[in-house]
């Protein structure tokens, strides 16, 4: 078997062919694309809204949060992590590294700090920080 040299082909070519122009894309490293973090997503995400829930549709912990949530009249920002199939699973796992390898969902942020999963976001809810921390991400006028 014989291996031949290949030559770096550019990642865009253009062929122009009777006042039109056709792009073929070749995937490859560009030095111009930024590839951002996941993590650095996460944290972006987390504080755009005053409450971020990361969910999945078909799990019943989050489905319970989310419930818990809007009964007490706030409205989170819900991202559902299995309807994005590429960008979910990239969140996934910076979320299962941000957790330390806990489950991951739901994880849920209040004011754009990690309040965390099911467990610590009833454990609020029961002890009585809960509405308070969500009176001052500004998501509860109570």
């Amino acid at each position: 078997m014989q291996y031949q040299a290949t030559t770096a082909a550019p990642s865009w070519r253009t062929t122009t062919t009777t006042n039109r122009c056709y792009y073929n894309y070749m995937p490859q490293y560009h030095p111009t694309v930024a590839v951002i973090d996941p993590l650095e997503r996460v944290a972006k995400l987390a504080s755009q809204s005053a409450v971020v829930i990361f969910s999945l549709s078909s799990c019943c912990m989050c489905y319970a949060v989310k419930s818990l949530f809007s009964g007490m009249g706030v409205n989170p920002t819900v991202y559902e992590l299995d309807e994005d199939p590429i960008r979910g699973r990239e969140i996934e796992r910076a979320l299962v590294r941000l957790m330390g390898g806990a489950t991951t969902v739901p994880v849920v942020f209040i004011g754009g700090k990690l309040v965390g999963s099911m467990d610590r976001v009833m454990a609020s809810h029961i002890n009585g920080t809960l509405v308070p921390l969500l009176k001052e991400a500004g998501a509860l006028w109570l």
